[in-house]
């Protein structure tokens, strides 16, 4: 008996060791697999997404909060971007000089380039030159005494206050983009957790975080819809880049190894910390098309390799699944010559007793995608939406319906109808001079 008890645990801990060690298959919404055909992926979270349309591709638990490690600088950098000048001299704090490495080490007091601590920031992740940027930013949002007072001579609390808002920033930004489940505490990715009131006068611990599909759905915006894009590009596609500084030399290398794996790497960036595992974003553009993966709790030590893995997996199930296809080509746009008049109630006609009508017409402006990325079993389902009668007044050009275009039930371009000419409502001097017409008095 004693002998089977032990043979048993042995087998247990056999099968966990084994199951801990095997890809895991990637589920989308819903637990449905995504796609084809299930891909083996080692991510707890992951997203294959175009970044044109910001259509989720494949997913798996694409909406799960987890911790997202250095990811972070990604929004970090484009935030820096947008709203500083990279010829700007910024000077260290003694706070951001004490940040645990990665770090490039600088001094309180000493004066830095802010587009050279970019790179840094970028290529080598370093965690000293994100704290000095977002102080950098932060600090114009802070009383008058504190925007005056020199960066080197703040109080550990002062530079808290000036990274808090730099990160007010962030989310304000992750809102825009429609990210409602991503908070960032701090601007380089180290785990944190802060306590915040809510409207209701109760208070929630909120965590550093984000999810597969919003950590995606920022770097789209990075590499795809920012005023600084290229100049966001310019720097993660950058393999080395050296500068001088306080009387020192820095280099830094960029430790993206996706750059040179596969054609038409774009951009990306990496991540680390106990809580977060291994991390990835990062994008490619081939033939028109333009994708983007993100990873969160990509394995641990010792699966540094794996967030490669997986971002090769589903970079090529897009390459070999995925193509644009528009939705006006023969066959799917919708055919204009089926729309019929609309009757206008109370609407006034050129014979005294017919009925009045409208006839309609599709407006020259729309909404959305002109295509999209599909998989060739994909079905475009065109939805027309017509009003069946109108009340006079109507004026030429009002809408009185839409063309929709959906993709597995979302829509992602819409045309609107209008009225092709003004019906005026029936009044009384309208009725008097139709009778008078009609019976030809004076």
């Amino acid at each position: 008996m004693r002998f089977r008890k032990i043979t048993g645990g042995l087998f247990c801990a056999l099968f966990l060791f084994c199951g801990m060690s095997l890809p895991i298959r990637a589920e989308g919404e819903n637990g449905e697999t995504s796609g084809e055909a299930a891909l083996s992926l080692y991510a707890t979270a992951a997203v294959l997404m175009d970044a044109d349309s910001g259509r989720v591709l494949y997913g798996k638990n694409q909406d799960t909060p987890l911790a997202m490690a250095s990811t972070t600088k990604i929004m970090t950098c484009i935030t820096v971007l947008e709203e500083g000048d990279p010829d700007d001299l910024l000077t260290v704090s003694p706070y951001a000089a004490g940040m645990p490495k990665v770090k490039l080490y600088m001094k309180a007091g000493e004066q830095y380039r802010v587009g050279d601590l970019l790179y840094s920031l970028m290529l080598e992740s370093h965690n000293d030159s994100a704290v000095a940027l977002a102080e950098y930013i932060g600090k114009r949002f802070l009383p008058q005494e504190l925007k005056e007072k020199d960066t080197g001579e703040f109080t550990a609390e002062e530079s808290r206050e000036a990274v808090a808002a730099f990160a007010a920033l962030m989310n304000q930004k992750a809102g825009e983009l429609g990210c409602t489940q991503t908070y960032f505490i701090t601007p380089n990715g180290l785990d944190a957790t802060e306590t915040v009131s809510l409207e209701n006068g109760e208070t929630a611990v909120r965590e550093h975080c984000t999810t597969a599909a919003e950590l995606a759905r920022i770097m789209a915006y990075c590499i795809r819809e920012s005023p600084q894009k290229e100049k966001f590009l310019e720097i993660t596609r950058t393999p080395s880049y050296t500068f001088s500084a306080a009387g020192r030399s820095f280099s830094c290398a960029n430790h993206n190894a996706f750059l040179s794996m596969m054609d038409g790497a774009l951009s990306g960036k990496t991540g680390f910390t106990n809580k977060a595992g291994y991390c990835y974003v990062g994008s490619l553009e081939r033939d028109g098309r333009t994708f983007v993966v993100a990873l969160l709790a990509c394995g641990w030590p010792n699966n540094k390799q794996y967030k490669w893995s997986d971002t090769r997996e589903l970079m090529q199930y897009g390459i070999d699944h995925y193509a644009y296809r528009s939705f006006l080509e023969e066959g799917t746009a919708f055919d204009e010559s089926t729309l019929q008049p609309i009757p206008v109630d109370g609407g006034r006609t050129d014979v005294l007793g017919t009925a009045a009508c409208t006839e309609v017409e599709m407006a020259e402006e729309c909404e959305g995608e002109e295509g999209l990325l599909m998989r060739e079993d994909e079905k475009v389902q065109v939805v027309c939406r017509v009003k069946e009668r109108l009340e006079a007044p109507v004026l030429a050009g009002t809408v009185v319906g839409d063309v929709r275009y959906l993709v597995d039930g979302r829509v992602y371009r819409t045309e609107r109808i209008t009225a092709a000419q003004t019906v005026e409502k029936i009044d009384l001097p309208w009725c008097v001079e139709q009778v008078r017409m009609r019976f030809c008095l004076p």
